[in-house]
């Protein structure tokens, strides 16, 4: 019953069912983080002894403690310099809060079942109170500026300016669009199909692109294949190898920087801004909800109808009953 053994166990029961390596990070990171707190705090090193008081203390600790400030693995924080983040040592939302009570009770539910302890101690935790906060929207003249600063001379900016495209352009998800390989992309028919293994929900879906986009991506591949042969759409120049997720955000964050948008952005802004804009220009919902892969209407209506009072105003200037009444007598 040794609590980082039955870590273990559990990760090789996340591995049978094959979660996404992203999800089953996120377990391990809550998993071990616990149990670090658990033995330094409680001197506890056994599953079975973990109670609903231990859940709440180290809830107590969650509320209180600054981002960044623990750490459950010494070598990940000398290699990745946490305190050098903008955000270090501020005040962790309810948000991250809630979705480590959420990885714990899915860990303590799978020993319940697999018998190894008699009841989960996370039965009556309850989730915290958590305001959602608006995203973030780049306006009209933020994604020109971004677009505008990046080289089109260098492989690098060229092949990130059109994954900045794609994204903005279709509304997929950074890993999907750099997962995108040249048998998936249909610039003719102006479309990417996106097999079920390489989608957040496991469920296939065709996504599409402009007309504008399409004439860049004819110009990009050309480019492309002048210094690199590789079967993805995005590769990595030295290798022609799949661009990893962390590398993308790294150059984002420097192009955003060069184009001077102070506000805090990353590439899923790209997704959202897609979304925000479909809305606004009359798509319904329920093929937004198509196009972003999403399992249900509910889940779009949650995530993406951050619509603010002029964005209403310029929607209702279209819809004015009163106005449509009047304009047809004139």
């Amino acid at each position: 019953m040794d609590f980082q053994r039955m870590i273990l166990l559990f990760m090789e029961y996340c591995a049978s069912k094959q979660l996404r390596p992203k999800t089953m990070h996120a377990y391990e990171k809550t998993l071990r983080l616990f149990a670090k707190w658990l033995q330094e705090n409680e001197e506890i090193t056994k599953a079975d002894a973990v109670k609903e008081m231990h859940i709440r203390r180290y809830l107590l600790e969650l509320q209180s403690r600054g981002k960044y400030t623990a750490c459950s693995d010494e070598h990940s924080k000398k290699i990745n310099f946490p305190e050098n983040r903008s955000d270090y040592n501020e005040k962790v939302s309810n948000i991250t809060i809630n979705n480590y009570l959420r990885n714990m009770r899915v860990f303590f539910g799978w020993l319940e079942e697999s018998e190894c302890i008699v009841k989960s101690p996370m039965k009556r935790v309850k989730l915290l109170p958590a305001e959602r906060k608006a995203k973030e929207f780049l306006e009209d003249d933020e994604v020109k500026a971004l677009i505008r600063c990046m080289d089109k001379s260098l492989f690098s900016e060229y092949r990130d300016l059109l994954i900045m495209m794609i994204m903005l352009d279709s509304g997929t998800r950074l890993g999907e669009t750099l997962s995108i390989t040249n048998k998936e992309l249909n610039v003719m028919e102006h479309t990417i199909y996106l097999p079920a293994d390489k989608t957040k929900g496991r469920k296939e879906r065709t996504v599409f692109f402009s007309q504008k986009t399409a004439r860049e991506m004819r110009h990009w591949l050309q480019f492309r294949d002048r210094f690199v042969e590789s079967d993805y759409v995005f590769p990595m120049r030295s290798t022609g190898r799949i661009m990893k997720v962390p590398n993308y955000e790294a150059n984002f964050r420097k192009y955003i920087e060069r184009a001077r948008i102070k506000k805090t952005v990353s590439p899923h802004t790209l997704r959202n801004n897609f979304a925000k804009r479909c809305l606004l220009s009359g798509m319904d919902i329920y093929t937004l909800s198509r196009i972003l892969g999403h399992s249900s209407v509910s889940v779009t209506e949650k995530a993406y109808l951050d619509v603010t009072d002029d964005d209403l105003k310029k929607r209702y200037s279209k819809f004015s009953p009163l106005e449509g009444i009047y304009y047809k007598e004139e």
